[in-house]
Order: structure tokens, then sequence, then C-alpha cells
């Protein structure tokens, strides 16, 4: 794809692995439980493909950490009266203010990648993100959907092939588009350059067929080899936005957005809201956290349309302090492939479970009877 820099090595990478889980271990209670067993069952190269960041993957490490910044009050009597999670989101009724990231290629995964994906979603009733690098394609993965699906986008400079597909997405009966800004190029991806990682091939951005691709840009010694590339000539601008916002007939979400003013921009530009992210650590080594930086974003929207978030949540405990802050739900990403990697759809409708159970037992614990009563009140920084 045209955003993407280079493949650093292309070194062959072992394809045996073991075979999903048959059913859930008894020793996996908790999000973190799935990693030893999703790691068991990808190849090296795909491991560092999906858990790995950019550079020394400082932001990766920090995005877990900023839950561990804030502390929770816990309420004493608390009065509960039909307590829910429910939600309202782009007029769609949610059970639970979770959704599934987009993540690229899950056929890295598990062999029926996307379609498994869905399918333990729909099993929980949560909304899956599908990637524009899906390794299925848009109309096969809506065909196993048991719940509502939105389509992750990024640009391509060739408009006549973006409105060919946004046409198929809308057709496929998706809900929401979500485009991702903060990936005109991929970060330095060291722990995917010291694995070798290359797409095995028989996985691909099925979607992306017949859109046209760039080459590999080397980086000759004493050459520019970003900036004499001519890539970032087609990364997406604030007219992109608005032109997609235009033309689509689905409400746009920006994923991506970090500063409050790009936030801003972003509603103005025709967005119907904002996702919170710094891309999982993956682009950008050094960027401040999503949590971090989600009060100020809410500021500045000030409420005119819902602000999203992603990056690092493990715990329900995460969501509840991500909903404290001003989030109207939350995205997960790599505990729900390691799911997918460890036992396919039950392994990701698990780890969806875990998530809802844990954010009812934290909202319970702290006087919450439903997602209007979490607010600032709730959290205590030291």
């Amino acid at each position: 794809m045209e955003r993407r820099l280079i493949h650093w090595s292309l070194k062959t990478m072992p394809q045996d692995r073991l075979p999903p889980l048959a059913s859930i271990p008894a020793d996996i209670a908790s999000l973190a439980d799935y990693e030893p067993y999703a790691r068991e069952r990808m190849t090296p190269g795909a491991w560092a493909y999906i858990s790995g960041g950019a550079a020394d993957e400082l932001t990766v490490r920090d995005n877990l950490d900023s839950y561990r910044r804030w502390k929770l009050w816990p309420a004493a009597l608390g009065q509960f009266d039909q307590p829910s999670t429910r939600l309202e989101l782009l007029g769609q009724s949610l059970a639970y203010p979770v959704l599934l990231a987009p993540v690229a290629y899950q056929r890295l995964a598990h062999p029926q990648g996307e379609l498994a994906s869905v399918l333990g979603a729909g099993a929980m009733g949560a909304v899956s993100i599908i990637s524009m690098e899906a390794s299925h394609s848009f109309e096969d993965i809506a065909a196993h959907a048991h719940a509502p699906l939105w389509a992750q986008w990024y640009w391509h400079a060739d408009r006549d092939f973006m409105l060919e597909l946004l046409r198929r997405v809308e057709a496929a009966g998706y809900r929401a588009l979500v485009f991702t800004v903060d990936a005109a190029v991929n970060g330095v991806r060291n722990r995917e350059q010291r694995a070798g990682f290359v797409l095995p091939p028989d996985i691909e951005a099925v979607n992306l067929r017949g859109a046209g691709t760039l080459g590999a840009v080397l980086g000759a010694a004493g050459s520019s080899p970003l900036f004499g590339s001519g890539l970032l000539d087609r990364a997406p601008t604030w007219d992109d936005l608005a032109w997609l916002a235009r033309e689509s007939r689905l409400p746009v979400l920006v994923k991506g957005v970090m500063r409050p003013r790009d936030a801003v921009r972003a509603l103005e530009s025709g967005a119907a809201g904002v996702v919170v992210s710094n891309h999982g650590g993956r682009n950008l080594d050094g960027a401040p956290t999503a949590l971090d930086v989600l009060a100020q974003v809410c500021q500045a929207v000030q409420g005119r349309a819902p602000v999203l978030m992603d990056g690092g949540i493990r715990r329900g405990t995460d969501v509840l302090k991500a909903l404290a802050l001003g989030a109207k739900a939350v995205l997960v990403g790599r505990p729900y492939v390691y799911g997918l990697a460890a036992a396919g759809a039950a392994g990701v409708a698990h780890v969806l479970h875990i998530l809802r159970a844990e954010l009812e037992v934290a909202m319970a614990l702290t006087g919450c009877n439903d997602l209007a009563a979490i607010g600032p009140d709730v959290l205590y920084r030291s």
C-alpha cells in the first residue's frame, strides 16, 4: 500500500505453529493470560508484527503504564436500580462500551482470521471495526457477522478506487467509517526488522487488489530515504477528510487524533466523531498515551461528537478509567487478537466477556449504576 515505507528484510519465516485450542483452559482468567497461548500459535514474524511497536517501544509500554497512574475511589453503600452498561453511539444501541479495534491481516493469528473474530464478537454483541487491510473481503466478513460492523479506512490517492470500495462497504451493510489519519507511513518497527517479518504468500490485503502500489523505498546510502521518495506527496490532508466525509453515506470517525486542535478541525471537516489513539505505539515512539491526552481532547470537543479511545486496554478497570476521563467507548486491539490466535472465535468472545464482567464489577464497586454515572469523581491520582 502507498503509505508503507519499506519491507526491511525478506527472510523466510517458519510456518509451523500449534493448532488453536479446542476449549478455553481453566488457567485463563484475564486478558494477559492469553498471551503465552497466542505466542505458541504464531510464527515469530507474525508475533513481532502483532505484538511489537515502533523503535524502542517506549509508547507501547507507556500505553499500559498510563492506567496505573490513575486509581479508583471505592464507594460505600452504593444504590443500584436496574444497573446497565448500555449506550447509544452514532444512532446504534450497544450493550456495553467496548469495540474491536481494526487489526490488519488477522490470518497471521488464525486460519479463519477476521471471519472468526466477527463470529466471536457477534456472540457477545460487540461492534467489530474491520481493517481495510483485512485478509478477507469486506463482503465475506459481513456475511459471517452477527453484530454491527464498521469499516476502517486508509487514504489512497486513486479516488475512483476509493469511491468504488466505499460503495462496496456501504452495500455490504457497514454502519460507520473509521478513517485512520496517523499512518502516512509506518513507524520504524525494529522488532519486525529483527524478526524478518514479511507477509506469507497466501495472506494479502484482499480489499486493495487492483489499487496500485508504489515499490519499496530502498533508501540508498546518501539519499533521502523518505523525503526523497514521494510517499508524503500522497499522504492525506484535511481537504481529503472533507472529501471523504462528503462522499460517504456513513458517519466518518477520525482515528489517530491526539492533539485537541486536531479533534476540533476534524469535526469542522465533517467528521462525526474522533478516536484518540497513538496507533498502539506502532508508529511514533515517544508519543503521549491516549489516556493522558483524552481529557484535553474531550474538553476541546465539548460534547459536540463522541470521543472514543484505544491503546493499552487490558482490564475492565482500564475501561472505567477511560470513560471517567470522557471517552464514550473504547477500542481493544491486541488482546482480542491473542484470544483469536489461541482459541479462534471462542477466544475472542471470552476476551470480550472478561472485559465486560470486569467493567461491571468495577462500576459496582465505585457506585456507578450506569455509564452516565461514571465521571472524574471516581478517579484518584496521587
